[in-house]
């Protein structure tokens, strides 16, 4: 008997869960970012074709379903294993599913920055490269990896350093930038549960009035660089 009413409480709280999740992402907030009647031009940074997929989709829906204009920067085509035209061609067919138009993907195959654990990305410039963009794209927004990069892969870390130091060397006021929060092991395979530990850090690292659906289904935190003196 105990038994059952354990599976029956899980069964509860994962559906409870998934009803947090739904509601939270049809939900409209009155805020003042990211919202429909404020649309962003936005830069998605990553290191390699299926970061995108694998690691920001859920941001992606969210931004495309309210319109924002999606630029999508791969850092390399991931050619570690030699299948880097293979992983690009990928990263195109992924983004025409995920409705973002194929001229507003930009593949690199650069000497500087190749796929790999053992490729340092020198990151001034990279932060070059973050700047052009920024400026042929009229960017006001940036998203990209935390500085542990979600997975620790030593690319994901060297994209976050980059951009940051394209941040604190930029005189422009109006571009903010935000990371994807690294997360626990348990926290990363614990499927919907997780959104009741997303409401509790939203909370935590909330800057000013962020829409609840920006903080939970995204579990993106805002990190405005430094003012200047």
């Amino acid at each position: 008997m105990s038994w059952l009413l354990v599976i029956v409480s899980t069964i509860v709280v994962w559906v409870a869960s998934l009803f947090k999740i739904l509601n939270s992402s049809r939900s409209q907030s009155n805020a003042a970012f990211l919202t429909t009647g404020d649309k962003k031009n936005v830069l998605l940074v990553i290191a390699h074709p299926d970061d995108e997929s694998m690691f920001f989709s859920p941001t992606i829906n969210y931004l495309t379903s309210r319109r924002h204009n999606l630029h999508i920067l791969c850092m390399s085509n991931g050619n570690a294993d030699g299948m880097g035209n293979i992983r690009k061609d990928e990263l195109h067919r992924a983004c025409a599913v995920l409705k973002i138009p194929l001229e507003q993907v930009k593949v690199l195959d650069l000497v500087d920055f190749q796929d790999g654990f053992d490729k340092l990305w020198n990151h001034k410039s990279l932060a070059k490269i973050v700047e052009e963009e920024v400026v042929n794209c009229s960017i006001d927004l940036i998203i990209t990896f935390d500085n542990y990069g979600v997975s620790g892969h030593c690319n994901h870390r060297d994209v976050h350093h980059g951009i940051w130091s394209y941040l604190n060397g930029t005189s422009e006021r109006n571009i903010e930038a935000w990371e994807l929060m690294t997360t626990n092991i348990l926290r990363k395979y614990s499927g919907p549960l997780d959104i009741w530990l997303s409401i509790l850090s939203a909370t935590q690292y909330r800057r000013g009035q962020v829409p609840e659906a920006v903080c939970i289904i995204l579990q993106l935190y805002l990190c405005k660089h430094p003012q200047k003196d």
